[in-house]
């Protein structure tokens, strides 16, 4: 018996005191996300069995710890109001997404694992789409590493806050035609993000809908890696459009890109397609010439698998490591570059399967 079936099995021991049914079967238990040591869950309770919270709380950890291979139990806490609620019958609702007033789309772009070009997939998205003519946001999620700011040159800037308390404000840093927000403005360079996920989601929803966005055509979305409490939280909070998933042509990087493609399918967000980055190094001295240092075929495999489209392959240049490094994504300052004519491309395809996606 694999893990995740020893997991489900002693969840659905865990019981609603009133009519005895499993909470797991009631939908109480949802987005189980099974990835030892780890295991992370949401605990839905209706207003009605909001007594039992603690107790099915800890039922659940101490089951799920008592397993080989489990050593973290994370538990979030779903909204139980009315809107939230689950019926009398057992049934489950999910919870009703929000929009962000203003914002028309929201394209979220993930990868399996670190390492593999997202932020800079996601800034470099952000700029082919405002030189489109398109008013854009960038809403900088990766939490534990916001590079976004650093690659856009505005990590010296603070953001202006207006208001207090539930009326506060942020108000976007503009860069590059793009109005952005970052974890980067709000901490210390050397300061570690050590959060759990309810502070997590608190602040990803804080930039959602507590950031004076205004009229935006689109609001890309950088997320951490992985298929953690970020990605839940963003897709439970708001109707995403449709997710960009970021790999590179190494066999580790597929196999964790396919985890976090399956875990969007799953929630019911559409896969725009596979960016493939670092496809092939091209020589500052020789751009006719190009070398495959991580293999081949990757994202096109990641693609044919999932079956969705390969939306563009990224080459290594020089150009785009300087740029993020000296805060001028490469569409600004090399524009006829390899690498900018491909992230162009990208962002027309990535424009043409979102407006398919409504």
């Amino acid at each position: 018996m694999s893990i995740a079936e020893e997991a489900r099995l002693v969840l659905d021991r865990v019981k609603d005191a009133g009519s005895g049914r499993s909470a797991l079967e009631l939908g109480w238990i949802d987005h189980i996300r099974i990835d030892p040591p780890r295991v992370v869950l949401l605990l839905k309770l209706p207003s009605f069995a909001s007594s039992q919270r603690d107790r099915i709380a800890k039922e659940i950890r101490e089951s799920l710890l008592g397993l080989d291979g489990i050593e973290d139990v994370q538990i979030e806490l779903g909204d139980s109001s009315a809107q939230a609620a689950i019926g009398q019958a057992g049934h489950g609702q999910p919870a009703e997404r929000q929009s962000i007033p203003g914002v028309k789309k929201v394209i979220a772009v993930s990868s399996g694992k670190g390492g593999v070009g997202k932020s800079t997939v996601a800034v470099n998205l952000a700029c082919a789409l405002s030189q489109k003519g398109l008013k854009v946001g960038l809403l900088d999620a990766d939490i534990y590493g916001p590079n976004t700011p650093t690659m856009l040159g505005v990590s010296d800037r603070t953001p202006e806050v207006k208001g207090s308390g539930a009326e506060q404000q942020l108000i976007p840093i503009e860069s590059c035609g793009i109005a952005m927000v970052s974890m980067g403005f709000l901490i210390d360079d050397n300061q570690p993000v050590i959060w759990r996920g309810p502070m997590l989601n608190g602040i990803i929803r804080q930039f959602l809908y507590q950031v004076t966005w205004g009229e935006r055509d689109v609001l890309v979305v950088d997320l951490p890696p992985g298929t953690g409490d970020a990605q839940l939280s963003l897709v439970q909070a708001v109707p995403i459009t449709g997710v960009v998933i970021v790999t590179t042509p190494q066999r580790v990087s597929i196999e964790d890109s396919r985890r976090g493609l399956a875990m969007f399918t799953q929630m019911g967000v559409k896969v725009l397609g596979v960016v493939e980055n670092m496809s092939a190094f091209v020589p500052p001295d020789n751009p006719e010439r190009s070398y495959r240092l991580f293999g081949s075929g990757g994202g096109e495999q990641l693609a044919r698998e999932s079956q969705t489209p390969l939306i563009a392959q990224i080459p290594i240049e020089l150009p785009v490591q300087e740029g993020g490094d000296e805060g001028m994504p490469i569409l600004e300052s090399r524009p006829e570059s390899i690498s900018a004519k491909a992230f162009r491309n990208m962002a027309t395809r990535v424009l043409e399967y979102s407006s398919q996606a409504h």
